[in-house]
């Protein structure tokens, strides 16, 4: 069966989990440990009275030492609304896109063109950190307990690329993360053929879908998505008060 855009949502916890989930009345927060806003932000998990219940999750994002920040996913229009009534402006919008796995696995890979190895090599968690993926953000990968790999991707005879790929704890869908390519090597296919060696190692783990997700202001990677025939199932965007940065 496809998965709907609430299924991928559970998926981006599993493969890109927080260092601590905590549900504390309509909420659920997230203890970020510097991972970034994916593992900061607070989700609505009930209906929620904003006079009290916004001001409390505040707080109790303030104590956890982060700034508010809040995910809306699709069809939350009263969070959002109310969020905005309070001052948050909107943030990072991201899209979710989703394929089956065997229609990325068509086509052969070029000999040592993608590799799949855990953990990852020294001159990826450099590129990685390069491309603003810092050891928070790697510490991220390592917290995940179900199958994963890194990606490493080389072109004319070098390294050039690197990715995360884990499997949620249904193992029916496989989410690609942070992956980047040199800017030196770029334009020339080989996030691409990332993305097969992700699906390739995917079916290998009897993995039915390929999802991966990436902020709507990221023209090459929309581009990238879409051009390998991935549908565009849903989004969801942060807000943040207008006077804090996460």
């Amino acid at each position: 069966m496809k998965p709907d855009v609430r299924k991928l949502y559970q998926v981006v916890e599993a493969t890109w989990p927080p260092a601590e989930q905590v549900i504390a009345g309509p909420w659920v927060l997230r203890v970020g440990a510097g991972g970034g806003k994916r593992v900061s932000a607070a989700t609505k998990r009930a209906r929620f009275d904003a006079g009290i219940d916004i001001p409390a999750a505040e707080e109790a994002m303030r104590f956890m030492g982060q700034d508010p920040l809040f995910m809306i996913r699709d069809g939350e229009t009263d969070l959002d609304e109310a969020l905005e009534a309070r001052g948050y402006r909107i943030i990072d919008p991201v899209n979710l896109y989703l394929c089956p796995v065997h229609s990325l696995t068509d086509k052969l890979l070029p000999r040592v063109r993608v590799f799949t190895i855990w953990e990852p090599l020294a001159w990826m968690r450099e590129a990685w950190a390069k491309a603003g993926i810092g050891a928070a953000r790697q510490e991220v990968m390592a917290r995940v307990k179900g199958p994963k790999t890194a990606l490493l991707g080389r072109i004319n005879d070098k390294p050039a690329g690197v990715g995360f790929c884990a499997i949620d704890d249904a193992r029916d869908v496989a989410m690609v993360h942070a992956l980047e390519v040199v800017p030196s090597q770029r334009r020339q296919g080989l996030a691409a053929w990332m993305m097969r060696g992700a699906a390739f190692w995917a079916a290998d783990w009897g993995t039915e879908w390929l999802a991966v997700l990436c902020t709507q202001q990221n023209d090459a990677a929309n581009a990238l998505y879409q051009g390998l025939g991935m549908e565009l199932v849903g989004q969801y965007h942060y807000r943040i008060l207008g006077d804090e940065e996460s």
